[in-house]
């Protein structure tokens, strides 16, 4: 996960509630804004299509296509080349054809109504493009675009998250001046309007032919750290809406560390730091990330990293044998630890609510516990190697009690409603005795500490790991500890979600290494050194990182572009 502790910061004042209205995208200097609507529009022409060869389940209705439509046919310039989106779409099946772009008067026909699971889909779109919506049984006219749901995932509520890279298939066609979209779920058709949006921005409009998209991994996203740095929620919603523009579906909020407790408690009020995110905020950030398809992976890390909340529970905190604290880490063996970290994740885990049956994470952290950094835990911390002892055994270890904490963190998540479980991989330990939950996915983010396992390792023995790879994957704040900044074009030339530690594919059979194994992967930003960088700096230094990552967990194969194209197309898209 992170690093070696830190000194803690001075706190700062704290965040304001912003009223609970649709925000506008913010971004630091060097992100790009969004071209506005009418800017767009007036300067690009644009037409969509439709009559797509997709099936539809029985009693659906679809607009009809009359090409003797009292709208004039638009002309334009034709659209040339490959569709220009990051991450690059699949499959293009070219045609002949002038192509798509945005034009006066076309619409966004909407068949299934306006209280539809595509309708905000439809909307944002037409947003983004100047273009009005329209619903129901209308006529598809030049220019216009059609948006259907097909299958029988259009019955499900809205905005649920998807449970697998099927869900998140998008089919587009561009044909006679008129453009299709058409998915099996709304989380997929949400993702073709990001390719339409896109597609305008870099070359404004899509060529004629057929695109056919899905994800080559399911799970796609970023990790923040605001506990060591607090973020504002502008600059947190910024970064949604950036990362949901590159199809990526989780971001991860690590909330509390040594440096601050970020998010208002109200059973716990003493642990809060000065700056942070009220109770209302957090319901806002996860709302907008819903309404995205993305999914939030909230994080209260133990048994380590608990500064914050032990400097008001300093009765807590573990002593070596020596009679020194240790700082930041809880003592496991004392009685009242668990309560008091079980309210917590109680808390915290009924504010990051989750639609009904679909996937809801939590992360337990697990990372960098010092007892079990030493060379010899037992002697040094002696009332933890009792503990274990009396109860798993004469032959209990430090290493069963840390894990049978973690089991039971996430026991009290799981009562909750949690059902995807993370914990960091120098959290898991090898022992006979306590095992971590078998439905526990490994982050693995390090191999450079003396002692931790291979990810071939985790692998082999059945479990799932996400790829947080620091040597690709870690902006770290103030690059301490021989770290460096990640660059764009390394992401993009040399990493793939195979290479989970160092610089080479993890070794195992391939069976092992599929999207059912190795989910996916998160790009982390550390704030170690939280007065290195300003926000806008970070947002600015992990723009191209993002956009790397977005096309090399989408698509598996070696990308078409070079780096300085790629780079050249981020910028425009």
């Amino acid at each position: 996960m992170s690093n070696p502790m830190r000194p803690p910061r001075a706190p700062r004042p704290s965040a304001s509630l912003r009223p609970a209205t649709t925000p506008t995208r913010r971004t630091g200097p060097a992100a790009r804004s969004a071209l506005p609507a009418a800017a767009l529009t007036a300067a690009l022409l644009l037409a969509g299509c439709s009559g797509t060869a997709d099936t539809e389940p029985p009693g659906s209705t679809s607009a009809k296509v009359n090409p003797t439509s009292a709208r004039a046919t638009p002309t334009w310039a034709p659209v040339t080349g490959t569709p220009q989106v990051i991450p690059a779409v699949r499959d293009f099946r070219r045609a002949d054809g002038r192509g798509w772009r945005p034009s006066k008067g076309a619409r966004v026909v909407v068949p299934a109504g306006e209280k539809s699971n595509v309708a905000d889909e439809a909307q944002r779109m037409a947003r983004d493009l100047g273009l009005t919506v329209v619903y129901g049984d209308q006529t598809v006219q030049p220019g216009d675009i059609e948006v259907k749901i097909t299958g029988k995932s259009g019955a499900q509520a809205n905005n649920v998250p998807v449970q697998g890279a099927a869900d998140e298939a998008y089919t587009l066609t561009a044909d006679g001046t008129r453009l299709t979209l058409t998915a099996p779920t709304d989380a997929g058709i949400f993702y073709g309007t990001r390719t339409v949006k896109q597609a305008v921005r870099a070359a404004g409009g899509l060529p004629e032919g057929t695109i056919q998209d899905r994800p080559g991994r399911p799970q796609r996203g970023m990790s923040l750290d605001n506990a060591r740095k607090p973020y504002t929620q502008d600059w947190i919603e910024a970064r949604i809406r950036e990362i949901a523009d590159l199809k990526l579906n989780q971001f991860q909020l690590h909330f509390s560390d040594d440096q601050g407790f970020r998010i208002q408690s109200d059973t716990h009020p003493e642990i809060v730091s000065a700056d942070h995110l009220t109770k209302a905020q957090i319901r806002q950030i996860v709302a907008l990330a819903g309404s995205l398809h993305i999914s939030v992976v909230p994080e209260l890390d133990s048994p380590g990293h608990l500064g914050a909340v032990l400097e008001h529970h300093p009765d807590l905190l573990l002593h070596r044998a020596s009679g020194s604290v240790v700082p930041g880490a809880i003592d496991i063996s004392n009685p009242k630890s668990a309560p008091l970290i079980d309210s917590l994740l109680k808390e915290m885990s009924e504010l990051f609510t989750n639609p009904k049956g679909a996937p809801a994470y939590w992360h337990l952290g697990g990372d960098e516990y010092q007892a079990l950094m030493s060379s010899s835990p037992a002697t040094k911390y002696p009332q933890l190697a009792q503990a274990a002892r009396q109860k798993y055994g004469p032959n209990g270890t430090i290493e069963d009690l840390t894990t049978g904490w973690l089991n039971g963190r996430q026991k009290t998540v799981e009562a909750k409603g949690k059902n995807r479980i993370e914990a960091w991989n120098d959290g898991f330990f090898s022992s006979p005795r306590v095992s971590p939950d078998k439905n526990r996915m490994v982050d693995y983010w390090t191999g450079k500490e003396g002692g931790h396992r291979d990810p071939s390792s985790f692998l082999r023995e059945g479990r799932n790991v996400m790829n947080f790879n620091d040597e690709y994957l870690y902006y770290v704040l103030g690059e301490p500890n021989q770290f460096v900044y990640p660059t764009g074009q390394r992401i993009y030339e040399s990493w793939t979600p195979l290479v989970i530690r160092g610089t080479q594919p993890v070794s195992v059979p391939a069976s092992m290494t599929g999207p059912d194994r190795i989910p996916g992967a998160r790009f982390a930003i550390w704030s170690d050194r939280a007065q290195a960088q300003t926000q806008a700096q970070v947002a600015a230094g992990i723009r191209l990182p993002l956009a790397a990552l977005a096309q090399k967990t989408w698509d598996p194969r070696t990308p078409a572009l070079s780096w300085t194209g790629f780079k050249a197309l981020a910028d425009r898209v």
